[in-house]
């Protein structure tokens, strides 16, 4: 992953881990953090857009850090989840006595997001009937909880996201015209996992990482033709499936190989034709270990960033890592500055003359 902004106002210290835990390097990836990077230091709304399991929490949850709101706030309400008779009460809060069971007043999402942001999920799903208060929330920072006629105003920055197509929503009379064009000010449209396959052997390794960890397992093997059949997959579930997929495979899982947990599923969903992932260095063996494909990630990485380690410009954002954390995956594969040419992922790169490895910073 690579920060292409290079005169963001942000800080060089929290620009190494504001965009954590979302793992990648491909361009559709970067591209769309790029448009976080444009639109976080604004107050504008955003309407992430994607399919379910992309990770559309995860990109309002980077355009707040990266924002000047960073500090402040940051709420989540899913819309789909809420109930209709109660959605309009978490959003906007009651008074005691406001309705039977209003035994206290309780203060509603706005309001505890007030100079922070708002992150409002599965916006397609909120009622027609509630829609136009939202809209007047948007229009006029002011709002009234349910039983009281005192206005209150709020500075909230709104984030939306939705699995829907919100314009097929308008022409069919399900989702306000004026809504929609008040969210829509600056969409992100998040690309399906399918298409973002040379995305898919680092997210492998992260999620085989945490997994193994949290079961207590130590995996230092993948066969090839697991990694094949992860990256030929046409993945439904996005991002969110192969998280669950990896953590099926590290529970069966034995003696330090991933299992394949594609063996338990109809084969008729794993393509035929495994996807060629150009920057991942496997070897021609049937049986390759996962262990070296990683080490040849992070080569490739440096080597594209001049053995630079840190920084907007450096190994560790290409890959979504902090710089700590690739300074020890860097010790643990035993990656030192070499001082000849290397070949990395069929990349030829001429480096420097040896001399011990330091991190650089930008």
């Amino acid at each position: 992953m690579e920060n292409v902004n290079a005169t963001s106002p942000i800080d060089q210290d929290y620009a190494e881990d504001k965009f954590e835990g979302i793992i990648g390097n491909g361009t559709g990836l970067k591209f769309v953090l790029t448009e976080v990077q444009r639109v976080a230091p604004t107050d504008s709304t955003v309407l992430v857009l994607g399919e379910t399991g992309t990770g559309k929490e995860r990109i309002a949850g980077a355009i707040h850090k990266a924002s000047t709101r960073r500090d402040r706030p940051f709420i989540k309400l899913n819309c789909a989840a809420i109930p209709f008779g109660l959605l309009e009460s978490e959003l906007f809060g009651y008074e005691k006595g406001a309705f039977t069971g209003a035994f206290a007043q309780k203060v509603g999402r706005f309001e505890m997001a007030d100079t922070g942001t708002l992150f409002l999920d599965e916006i397609g799903d909120i009622p027609l009937a509630l829609q136009p208060k939202l809209l007047r929330v948007l229009q006029e920072k002011e709002f009234e909880r349910l039983g009281s006629g005192k206005t209150h105003r709020i500075d909230v920055r709104l984030v939306v996201a939705t699995h829907r197509n919100l314009e097929e929503m308008v022409a069919r009379k399900q989702f306000r015209s004026d809504l929609y064009y008040r969210l829509n000010v600056f969409p992100i449209v998040l690309p399906p996992l399918r298409e973002r396959r040379e995305d898919i052997p680092l997210l492998v390794s992260h999620f085989m990482e945490v997994f193994s960890r949290r079961v207590g397992k130590q995996i230092s093997s993948i066969p090839r033709a697991t990694l094949d059949a992860f990256t030929s997959y046409s993945w439904p579930g996005n991002v969110r499936e192969l998280q669950n997929l990896i953590e099926r495979a590290v529970i069966l899982s034995e003696k330090g190989v991933l299992a394949n947990p594609f063996s338990t599923l109809d084969a008729n969903l794993v393509g035929g034709n495994p996807t060629t992932v150009d920057f991942v260095a496997l070897p021609a063996a049937q049986e390759s270990t996962f262990l070296d494909s990683q080490r040849a990630v992070i080569l490739r990485a440096l080597a594209a960033s001049g053995w630079i380690v840190g920084g907007l410009r450096g190994a560790a954002a290409r890959l979504g890592l902090k710089r700590t954390t690739l300074i020890s995956k860097m010790k643990k594969y035993g990656i030192s500055r070499p001082g000849r040419q290397v070949e990395v992922a069929g990349l030829n790169q001429n480096l420097e003359p040896d001399r011990p490895w330091q991190p650089v910073a930008d």
